[in-house]
């Protein structure tokens, strides 16, 4: 398989759907929105988009199964299996907050061979592929060098349902914020983890995430030298729905106060 090819393809569906939500959100009517739980909202823009991913996606690896948000199609058991959130920031869109994302991974078997996650107004494409480095834009990207917490950025996210562990999540906010430069939460975890790759973040966290809205950014982290593992220091983060995404050189510091809490 030449994956570095098939990503290229990737990267032209993402920028073609992207254009067909950018177009939608200068014309969007908030009355289309439906909610599919507390607080999880969905369009029929998200629905088109991913519809459109996965016609395309079909033809470049027609054999391929699917995982995807909105469920347009779901089919697993393949050797190879497409990961696909349409738009990671459905809430930000549907306010007007121009920070939102396509994210598409390609797994094969249990390792991702292909992520690509495109943040649509800023026209910025991450990419990467077994064999290659991560690419923002075609150009090669690192995780950030701080070794330091005490001078590092972070992200990460709210919950908007399950609050049972709320309390316990807002003390480690507290704890974080005295410990580093700041926290930021841009509304997209796609976007979060491409910034840690980029070097933009140093670390990132978050729980209540399913695999689809990590499995692209993650494998950019990794491919940038970084490290992403759950709030129990394992790998098996798509799994138990905690990530911690990070440099690698501050893992240890920021590890160690998620466990005070999880």
């Amino acid at each position: 398989m030449n994956y570095e090819l098939l990503c290229s393809k990737v990267i032209a569906i993402a920028r073609l759907t992207g254009n067909f939500i950018r177009k939608e959100a200068m014309a969007f009517d908030t009355s289309s929105i439906e909610y599919k739980g507390l607080n999880d909202l969905v369009s029929y823009v998200d629905k088109q988009a991913e519809k459109q991913l996965v016609r395309n996606l079909k033809k470049i690896l027609p054999d391929a199964g699917f995982i995807t948000e909105e469920e347009t199609i779901n089919v697993i058991g393949k050797p190879f299996t497409w990961i696909i959130d349409p738009l990671d920031g459905t809430t930000n869109f549907i306010h007007g907050i121009p920070t939102y994302s396509i994210s598409i991974a390609l797994y094969e078997g249990d390792r991702p061979v292909i992520g690509v996650v495109y943040e649509i107004n800023r026209g910025e494409m991450f990419s990467t592929y077994q064999g290659g480095a991560a690419y923002l834009n075609n150009k090669e990207i690192r995780v950030s060098t701080n070794e330091n917490l005490a001078q590092s950025l972070l992200a990460t996210g709210f919950p908007y349902y399950q609050f049972d562990k709320q309390p316990q999540y807002i003390q480690l906010f507290t704890d974080m914020m005295q410990k580093c430069h700041g926290l930021r939460r841009i509304g997209s975890a796609a976007v979060d983890l491409a910034y840690v790759a980029c070097g933009r973040f140093d670390g990132y966290f978050e729980y209540n995430l399913n695999s689809y809205d990590v499995a692209a950014g993650a494998y950019l982290v990794q491919q940038a030298g970084g490290t992403v593992l759950n709030f129990a220091g394992g790998e098996n983060f798509l799994e138990t729905r905690e990530i911690l995404a990070t440099n690698a050189k501050v893992t240890g510091e920021i590890l160690e106060t998620i466990k005070k809490y999880f």
